[in-house]
């Protein structure tokens, strides 16, 4: 087997889930990666190479990570047992319009994103329309 492919999909995944859920244990992202590579038996290259190159993967998206684990922690593990995929689905949406419209979000104002985006949208038009 080349080197490559030696190891699965499955396999860098879970070496990168790792390497995102520890990093904050070390001093810098490298020192986890070389500890980490350590671990797998990989080289530290070979791990960064996996954490920052997969297309559409959302382990090597620190952001889309972390609100993959707010939506587990704050819908799916808090609700329990779900009766059938349309509740979960449901849920779901119930939450991203909560998320992106209702929340209030303290670091842009203590306003929704959506309202935010609505206020800067307004501000680009008004400017274009000043000048």
């Amino acid at each position: 087997m080349s080197k490559s492919n030696r190891y699965s999909p499955e396999a860098k995944k879970r070496a990168v889930r790792m390497l995102f859920e520890h990093e904050k244990e070390y001093e810098s992202r490298w020192l986890a990666t070389v500890s980490i590579a350590g671990k797998i038996g990989c080289t530290p290259q070979t791990l960064r190479t996996w954490a920052v190159g997969s297309v559409g993967d959302s382990y090597d998206n620190v952001l889309a990570e972390t609100i993959n684990g707010l939506y587990k922690t704050e819908v799916i593990r808090r609700q329990g047992l779900w009766r059938n995929i349309e509740a979960v689905e449901f849920a779901t949406l119930t939450w991203v319009d909560w998320f992106n419209n209702h929340r209030l979000f303290e670091s842009i104002g203590p306003i929704p994103p959506a309202e935010h985006g609505s206020n800067y949208y307004q501000q680009i038009e008004g400017s274009a329309k000043a000048a």
